[in-house]
């Protein structure tokens, strides 16, 4: 069991974090290239930066749609936001920065990391139950739509027993093997999955703002074709 643990906190979690870095790079890198094939090839230059902008921060932070099926948009945030601040600012995490590479940062208290813990693990379980049961939702979903969340699910849920060992039905160890397996495989999966677009998002406004206007008057016709001319993108 210690040498599966050594193996899967050294070199397999060095292999995937290199992996991921290269993987997002090159996402990052393609997605500028064919947004500046774009701009260059557009009839009408005339990019609205501040809208751009609005429509991204409206993105990053989605408090006006919460009013539109929030159930299903408060479950998202609230899964989006825990899966981002506890493998960031959980204390057990930053101690291994520090002794790896030496960097350090503030931590969250361990008792709002154990409740966002449990939050993103309820969180994935709603959005797998919400996302099957929605007649809007179900036919667009991919296996991965259903599978990472479950992932992540595992993921949150062997790391609260590793928090807290005295719940955990199997060994300290099989737990925290299981729980940095689990978080190896999804930093692997990052470039290869929609979990891309915590890297990708601040671009998507601005790909899309840019298709819009392509090819020369597209946007505007097809504006007038659907009767929205008057609203914005």
């Amino acid at each position: 069991m210690n040498a599966w643990l050594h193996f899967a906190r050294g070199p397999l979690f060095q292999a995937a974090l290199a992996f991921m870095l290269l993987g997002l790079a090159r996402l990052f890198a393609l997605t500028l290239w064919e947004a500046g094939r774009t701009y260059h090839r557009a009839g009408d230059k005339s990019i609205p930066t501040r809208q751009v902008l609005r429509a991204t921060l409206r993105w990053l932070v989605p408090a006006g749609r919460l009013r539109n099926r929030w159930p299903y948009s408060l479950t998202t945030l609230v899964f989006h936001v825990g899966a981002i601040l506890v493998p960031l600012f959980l204390a057990g995490h930053i101690a291994l920065w520090e002794r790896g590479v030496g960097l350090s940062w503030p931590a969250l208290p361990n008792a709002v990391a154990t409740v966002l813990t449990l939050a993103v693990v309820a969180a994935a379980a709603a959005v797998v139950v919400l996302r099957a049961g929605s007649r809007a939702s179900r036919p667009l979903s991919r296996f991965q739509d259903y599978a990472l969340p479950v992932l992540i699910a595992v993921l949150f849920s062997a790391g609260f027993l590793v928090m807290h060992p005295a719940w955990s039905p199997v060994p300290a160890k099989a737990t925290l093997l299981v729980h940095v397996l689990t978080g190896d495989l999804l930093i692997f999966l990052v470039p290869l999955t929609k979990l891309s677009h915590m890297i990708l998002l601040p671009l998507t406004q601005l790909v899309s703002e840019l298709a819009w206007h392509f090819p020369p008057d597209a946007g505007r016709r097809v504006a007038v074709a659907l009767g929205k001319e008057n609203e914005p993108i």
